[in-house]
């Protein structure tokens, strides 16, 4: 099959991008973007004990990161939907790197926030796994898209799954400031793999008639559009609980008397278990509506945390509750952005599903933000807890009367 040319204008040199590249370098990018930012919850305990530091400072850098992230990402995707991926992947891959060398040598609160916040949340924004879901829904065919979105979301829980083990490797023998250092420069192998996932610019030759709508026009239809807003509001309670349970699930492992080795082979479970449920949901969301898939998520994450929190908590729980997420981690993202090219197309699918994960991302940084802060006043998450099984019964509720069919658009009659 012919695949679309990207950046480059030689057709000749797109020869090489067949599908099953793109899929490979795509995923490739998702794993290493994903896997240090999973890490981070391992780099609270010894970061804050050289440094005297609160939970809530640094809940507050990655909180940052997360909303930074999530505000970026429209911004990069409107970006890569008029001129092409490439150019964005590199500057985000390159921020990214920065960001963590910046957080390496931080030594004040301002310094963390700058690196681990700022500099990570924007690289995040132009080189995550949903600029890859973007690009794979531009280049390939309609019937490769549904496994091809849900092995990019399972490519980012796999790195989940390597990083968060060898991170705690890392930092238990070499210190956390090497960990960082070689986590910067692996992000430097998003800049030649993004050359696989390159796509064109976009032009009146080359978008249909049907896609050809402005920016703000585009805007105005999705969020005039009641199914894509219940869409975005559901997508809140997903970046809460993920956020929560990425930073604070270590610490709170500790605090009851799990090691914290242990807590990496949680975050590892949780890596792994969500490539079978990304592929699952991959694979599901052409049998079975997206709406039902979505509302079963949210309400099983709800079941699993009010499990895992009224009974003690030992090695097995941990990693039982690590599993039982996992199959539900990422896997929203699959049938989100599927229904998000189903309503309006891939002419803005960056840009809108950029939008929808501004909520999410909104919900990250007040889980990471509020874990930090109501363990500083009360010494305990459990409020934050139960605020999270309180979102997952709203958001499954919510995504019930979602509409799953393409966005009615007037017809331009002839003169």
């Amino acid at each position: 099959m012919a695949v679309t040319t990207g950046d480059r204008p030689s057709s000749g040199a797109a020869t090489w991008r067949t599908p099953l590249v793109i899929i490979v370098c795509g995923c490739a990018i998702a794993l290493l973007s994903f896997g240090p930012r999973s890490s981070f919850g391992f780099f609270v305990q010894p970061m804050s004990a050289d440094f005297a530091w609160g939970r809530d400072v640094f809940g507050l850098a990655l909180a940052l990161q997360n909303l930074l992230w999530g505000l970026g990402q429209p911004i990069a995707g409107a970006i890569a939907d008029r001129f092409g991926i490439l150019r964005v992947m590199v500057i985000g891959a390159l921020l990214y790197a920065g960001g963590l060398l910046l957080m390496r040598y931080s030594a004040t609160p301002m310094s963390l926030n700058l690196g681990a916040g700022v500099l990570i949340g924007f690289g995040l924004s132009g080189c995550s796994f949903n600029l890859v879901l973007s690009a794979f829904s531009k280049l390939l065919p309609p019937e490769k898209r549904g496994i091809a979105l849900g092995a990019g979301t399972a490519a980012g829980s796999f790195g989940q799954f390597l990083f968060a083990p060898f991170g705690v490797a890392m930092i238990d023998n070499f210190g956390w400031q090497p960990a960082l250092t070689v986590f910067a420069l692996l992000m430097l192998l998003i800049v030649p793999l993004s050359l696989a996932i390159a796509t064109p610019p976009a032009t009146s030759s080359n978008v249909p008639v049907a896609d050809q709508q402005s920016f703000k026009t585009a805007l105005a239809e999705a969020f005039g559009h009641r199914s894509y807003v219940l869409l975005v509001l559901g997508f809140f309670t997903c970046g809460f609980q993920l956020a929560f349970i990425t930073v604070h699930l270590p610490a709170y492992l500790v605090d009851r008397g799990i090691p914290a080795s242990t807590g990496g082979w949680v975050i590892a479970a949780i890596g792994l278990f969500n490539i079978i449920g990304s592929l699952s949901v991959g694979w599901l969301q052409n049998l079975f509506p997206k709406r039902y898939i979505l509302s079963a998520i949210y309400f099983t994450r709800a079941l699993s945390i009010v499990a895992f929190i009224s009974f003690p908590v030992t090695t097995f729980s941990a990693i039982a509750f690590g599993a039982i997420s996992g199959l539900t981690w990422l896997s929203t993202v699959p049938p989100t952005s599927a229904l998000v090219a189903l309503m309006f197309g891939t002419r803005w699918f960056a840009t809108l599903y950029g939008f929808a994960f501004v909520s999410h991302q909104v919900g990250g940084f007040l889980g990471v933000w509020l874990g930090g802060i109501v363990f500083e006043q009360f010494g305990s998450y459990t409020p934050i807890w139960w605020l999270s099984v309180l979102f997952g019964v709203l958001s499954a509720l919510i995504n019930l009367p979602i509409v799953e069919q393409p966005v009615v658009r007037p017809v331009a009659q002839p003169a």
